[in-house]
């Protein structure tokens, strides 16, 4: 019997290849149904859950940290490893740049951005870092924040604060609100002639509160603010364009919604805002208006820059839309159950334009980290819990392989623990 090169090889090495689907055959059966209709169409799913190594070990609701790449997205990237690896140097010296802008290209196409205002990063805390380090501060600027944003953000802030004595107000975004309106209104009372830049979720991370950010930031610019937006959840998620926001900066993690390996982030600047912001790492190659300033990223594993074009290729095969609606329909699946039930609390807006996939409930006599103790040891469901900022509960964050049996286990569990 033939065998071909790869078979021949993984003789030899004892590897085996990881399952594998034709995702092109697949998405043909459901080329006539609308993405509502995907989404609820559960062979569908299944069977695309054959394209991913999911543990039997537990079931998996904690996928917004870090999501289990695809195995076609998981062999490319063993297989860049293996291709780079007997090169090394002359790879790196002759061919990683080159390689980099192909993928830079894909990714600021993704987001509907120029390649000029996107470099890649490693994740959104390097990415926001890099904007809020390379700010020229003066003691007194003011910047707006909410304490439902995330902690590396934070901390950053709070470093600018007592290295140049810069303020920092902190608001809090309600679990939920009565419109777009309360919210804009919440940020635009916290901005003074003093305030400098606003910081937003773009999809708060503990609860999947998405905000409205353009509107956010059209108030914020006409009282001459600068808006940096948290997109850490976003890309891949929910089908949005960057510019379409207008902000000025955008980071998100690409190895969450996207599937990529980890490793991989996006920074985008805004063109004119490129030429003001000091690169965290030393760098003379570039002019100053030139985004690749704030890229210098040193020898890294190029291998994860290249398994994001195959992240977003099977991103692409499948369609954000349908993606976007079968996201939302898994969380408003397990939540609708739920969401009166007496001692359980969900602290994620029910309007499907509030929330994506991520959701957090809460049991209201034990305490979060108790929740997600006996979530995973008694029902096997991993979770993790969040109880700061105004929410007390676990959040839990199903993926494209999560089936519907996965969620009325969740509902069984969180019925008889409350």
């Amino acid at each position: 019997m033939l065998i071909n090169k790869r078979q021949f090889l993984q003789s030899l090495t004892g590897l085996a290849a990881l399952p594998q689907i034709n995702l092109e055959v697949l998405m043909s059966s459901v080329e006539a149904q609308s993405p509502q209709q995907v989404a609820q169409n559960e062979v569908f799913w299944s069977e695309l859950r054959k394209g991913f190594t999911v543990t039997k070990d537990f079931i998996h609701l904690e996928n917004g940290y870090y999501v289990l790449a695809s195995n076609e997205v998981l062999e490319s990237y063993i297989q860049h490893i293996r291709d780079i690896n007997p090169i090394s140097s002359r790879y790196m010296r002759t061919r990683q740049f080159d390689d980099k802008l192909t993928v830079r290209k894909q990714l600021a196409d993704l987001v509907g951005a120029s390649h000029e205002e996107v470099v890649i990063t490693r994740n959104t805390t390097e990415s926001l870092d890099t904007i809020i380090s390379g700010i020229d501060w003066k003691s007194g600027d003011e910047v707006v924040m909410a304490v439902q944003d995330y902690g590396a953000m934070v901390d950053m802030f709070k470093q600018q604060a007592r290295r140049y004595g810069i303020v920092n107000k902190i608001i809090s975004v309600p679990n939920h609100p009565a419109s777009d309106e309360e919210i804009v209104e919440l940020y635009a009372q916290a901005i003074t002639p003093k305030t400098r830049m606003l910081m937003v979720c773009h999809i708060i991370n503990v609860t999947g509160h998405i905000l409205p950010v353009q509107k956010i930031a059209d108030m914020a610019h006409a009282k001459g603010v600068e808006v940096m937006v948290d997109g850490a959840h976003a890309v891949g998620h929910f089908d949005f364009k960057i510019p379409d926001l207008h902000c000025d900066y955008y980071g998100s993690s690409l190895h969450k919604w996207l599937g990529c390996p980890l490793g991989a982030g996006l920074l985008y600047v805004k063109k004119d805002k490129i030429k003001q912001i000091w690169p965290l790492i030393g760098e003379t190659n570039y002019p100053d208006d030139d985004i690749r300033k704030l890229n210098h990223t040193g020898t890294h594993p190029v291998h994860t820059d290249l398994a994001l074009a195959d992240a977003i290729k099977f991103h692409q095969k499948i369609g954000i839309q349908r993606k976007e609606a079968r996201l939302r329909y898994l969380q408003s699946y397990w939540t609708s159950q739920v969401r009166n039930h007496p001692g359980i609390v969900v602290n994620t807006p029910a309007d499907p334009k509030r929330h994506g996939a991520i959701a957090n409930v809460g049991v209201t006599k034990l305490k979060p980290a108790d929740l997600a103790k006996m979530l995973m040891d008694k029902y096997k469901i991993w979770t993790v819990a969040i109880d700061y900022a105004n929410v007390h509960g676990v959040r839990v964050t199903p993926h494209l392989f999560t089936t519907t049996d996965d969620l009325d286990a969740l509902v069984k569990a969180l019925k008889e623990l409350a």
